[in-house]
């Protein structure tokens, strides 16, 4: 379909009846009758299969999804889909795309390296230099080795790559460790259990060959061997948001209790895709801020620079993530996820993630620059402030509406302001 069809599906899209959004993204994602289904929640997670996944199952913890729309990466319009509780998060992000696409902005990604780490630990080493020169003659075939534990995976064209080697002093002060970092190509796959296994294959033969005991063998989620980088560049904007919104990146730049607060923003975009996919959101969580502190001072993930005339931002982080195994092949809303945003492999959910991570965080940024961040987010709230003080579906509407006009008089709203409304309602309408 056309951009210009793109755009006319979207036209009141978060007005309209639940039915008929769910029917225009059918149309635009060719999604079937039990795929509808199952976006409403029937045999999403059955019981039975959420038995398999984890232990002690007593029932299954239904989350709000919903789509992020407006988007246009890399020349492709696309749907994303997002499992959160949050009310403001999916409202932000599909605003700023849909202000991204007035102004004709433009968002490009792409993914750069596609190595995970595994380490093999040796915590104490009397000679590092003739353990590492032990190692690195048998390098090749160690690496032969590990690739024997995963067939599989080297049959899909990935397995081990190479072996790193780093010596790293010891905190107690009692001599060195040894750390072997196992550099592997997981493919379309997020990889844990695979270089897990590798490095547990491969810690009899390192103890053989160093005379060492080797203590951990782990992955990393410090995956900085395979990083998603996004762009957004817009132009013609209002020098003073421009502006404003390089001054809060500066801001996040010098202080990490600011940086903080600036990356939850952008993880604001990222988890909810993760969770709508089934991936590891923790890991990637714990990957990034550890990526941000790799200088020894806590950074934001995304930098913003004005000229007077352009805006450019650029997210660069790990996002390690997988589209086969594990649950995201097992859960059926997982699966349906990555069919709506047409999603193929491990790299493609990595690169809309991070655009949306950047998207994300540009609409806060922007809200800080000008209105300040309280009042979009109060004006969202009022639906949740509303369904709290005991609305009906009948009063709904009203209630909500009289809270909106309550905010922009008083600047705030309170669960007990909605009450006494509620009662005013119900008072006028007996």
């Amino acid at each position: 379909m056309s951009k210009e069809r793109f755009e006319e599906l979207l036209t009141e899209f978060h007005r309209i009846p639940f039915e008929e959004r769910q029917a225009r993204l059918a149309k635009w994602c060719d999604l079937d009758p039990q795929e509808l289904q199952i976006l409403k929640g029937v045999n999403a997670l059955p019981v039975e299969t959420a038995e398999h996944f984890i232990e002690n199952v007593v029932g299954v913890f239904p989350i709000p999804m919903g789509v992020a729309t407006y988007f246009n990466i890399d020349g492709r319009d696309v749907f994303i889909p997002m499992a959160v509780e949050e009310t403001s998060i999916i409202a932000a992000v599909s605003s700023t795309a849909k202000w991204l696409r007035k102004m004709n902005g433009k968002i490009t990604t792409e993914t750069r390296g596609n190595l995970i780490i595994g380490q093999i630990q040796i915590p104490r080493v009397g000679d590092v230099e003739s353990a590492v020169q032990s190692l690195m003659a048998r390098k090749i075939e160690l690496i032969e080795q590990g690739n024997s534990i995963v067939p599989g995976l080297v049959a899909r064209g990935g397995g081990v790559r190479d072996l790193l080697f780093r010596c790293l002093p010891r905190e107690d002060g009692t001599g060195s460790m040894l750390v072997i970092h196992v550099m592997c190509d997981p493919c379309d796959a997020m990889g844990a259990n695979l270089i897990n296994q590798v490095c547990e294959g491969l810690k009899p033969e390192i103890e053989a060959i160093t005379n060492e005991k080797v203590g951990l063998c782990i992955l990393s989620n410090l995956v900085d061997g395979k990083l998603a980088y996004a762009k957004v560049e817009i132009e013609g904007i209002d020098p003073e948001v421009g502006y404003g919104i390089q001054e809060a990146t500066q801001f996040a730049k010098s202080d990490p209790y600011r940086a903080a607060t600036h990356n939850k923003g952008v993880l604001n975009g990222i988890d909810p895709i993760l969770i709508a996919t089934g991936n590891d959101w923790r890991a990637v969580e714990a990957g990034i801020h550890a990526y941000a502190a790799r200088s020894g001072s806590y950074q934001p993930v995304t930098d913003w620079k004005f000229d007077g005339k352009k805006l450019v931002g650029e997210f660069l982080a790990p996002l390690a993530v997988g589209t086969v195994g594990g649950v995201t092949m097992l859960h059926p809303t997982a699966r349906l996820s990555l069919k709506i945003m047409g999603v193929q492999n491990a790299d493609g959910l990595a690169r809309i993630a991070a655009a949306a991570g950047l998207v994300q965080n540009l609409g806060a940024l922007k809200a800080l620059a000008t209105v300040g961040i309280v009042k979009g987010h109060m004006r969202l709230h009022a639906a949740n402030l509303a369904m709290a003080a005991g609305a009906s579906e009948d009063e709904l509407p009203r209630l909500k509406e009289e809270l909106s006009f309550v905010l922009t008089r008083e600047k705030r709203i309170s669960l007990s302001r909605a009450k006494e409304i509620l009662e005013v309602i119900r008072s006028t309408t007996h």
